[in-house]
């Protein structure tokens, strides 16, 4: 079958699925290239990256493929907000007494965003993506000068209008199945996210929408792919189906709650971050949530927890690390390499195709 949606054209991809950009160390360069280089679109997660981390992680990328890639960030507004700092602390400390650790005398969240758009831009990178919001207009108007092209991630047809109206070249519809954060623009309007499914949420972007759509959120194969085609999304987005693969540079413990979980292993929760993301329930969040402390808001939650994020992950204790994923866990496979997925995935949403549809 030949796959050359719009999507493909518009990035000028092979395959129509795309690799998400998740922070936190897991989307390595290796990753990156490998999802490129097999003819989807390999992305780097680098909202929590130093800019001369993203330098580096660019030009290794760019030494190993000469296909498309992007760099995803957060384009959002870091105002810190420690005014109840006391009370959630003594929910946290406790949990660190449990890995011997203090709790620091001085917090405030980095705000790296310009520093890193500005090594975006020096590096000319060919597709810049954003997450919780559009790219700021000036930053827009300069990788439209440079040829690069802008991905933006929406969980609702409001945002998807006006990220096409803001210079979006793609629209990445994420549903409420999926792991993570997801990119919803106002969490004051929608504390929780907005939470609409892929399957309801795709059909009704594409109809609003110029642009190419890809669907995001519980897609793990090529089913989900010929669902997406069908529902008029011109490509995929996973990001769980990948934190299992060998280039997955997830901590070891995390990869194997991942496996063990299933499709009710997960839940909504800002105990991590202060900002809605979706992963398997763990200890860390019921003690948050027993103690009926709100969490801060975001960054300043994602900071204050991040001592106890870092211990966890030295002691391998999967109970008290942030464990992003969607609910498509059941469909998780080990051992396989990116390109594998990505063969895979085409693979499996041909047969679909072809048995369902006869074409």
């Amino acid at each position: 079958m030949k796959w050359r949606t719009r999507l493909c054209e518009r990035l000028g991809i092979e395959l129509p699925i795309i690799q998400a950009g998740m922070a936190g160390g897991i989307t390595s360069p290796e990753m990156v290239f490998g999802v490129s280089n097999a003819g989807g679109l390999g992305t780097l997660g680098a909202a929590y990256m130093k800019p001369e981390e993203i330098r580096e992680a660019v030009k290794k990328i760019r030494a190993n493929t000469d296909r498309p890639y992007a760099v995803n960030l957060f384009s959002v507004n870091l105002t810190d907000d420690f005014e109840r700092l006391d009370e959630v602390q003594s929910v946290l400390n406790p949990i660190r007494e449990k890995f011997g650790i203090q709790p620091s005398a001085l917090y405030r969240s980095p705000d790296l965003f310009e520093e890193q758009m500005t090594v975006l831009f020096e590096e000319r990178v060919p597709i810049i993506s954003t997450a919780f919001g559009c790219l700021p207009e000036r930053h827009a108007e300069k990788a439209k000068d440079l040829g690069m092209k802008i991905m933006t991630m929406v969980t609702t047809v409001e945002e998807a209008v006006e990220a096409e109206r803001r210079g979006a070249d793609v629209i990445v519809a994420q549903g409420s199945e999926a792991g993570g954060h997801r990119g919803t623009f106002d969490v004051g309007k929608y504390p929780n996210g907005a939470n609409v499914g892929t399957f309801a949420l795709v059909p009704q972007v594409a109809d609003a929408v110029k642009v190419p759509v890809v669907a995001a959120g519980g897609i793990m194969d090529g089913r989900g792919l010929a669902a997406a085609l069908s529902l008029g999304a011109d490509g995929i987005q996973m990001g769980t189906r990948f934190l299992t693969s060998i280039e997955s540079t997830a901590h070891q413990a995390y990869k194997e709650a991942l496996l063990r979980a299933d499709e009710t292993s997960t839940q909504l929760t800002k105990n991590f971050s202060g900002r809605p993301a979706r992963g398997i329930r763990n200890s860390f969040i019921e003690k948050f949530e027993d103690s009926g402390v709100e969490p801060l808001p975001f960054p300043s939650q994602n900071t204050i927890t991040n001592d106890i994020r870092a211990a966890a992950k030295r002691a391998s204790e999967a109970e008290y690390m942030s464990l992003w994923g969607g609910q498509g866990l059941r469909l998780l496979k080990e051992g396989q390499t990116v390109s594998q997925i990505i063969a895979e995935t085409i693979d499996t949403a041909e047969k679909t195709i072809q048995e369902r549809f006869g074409i």
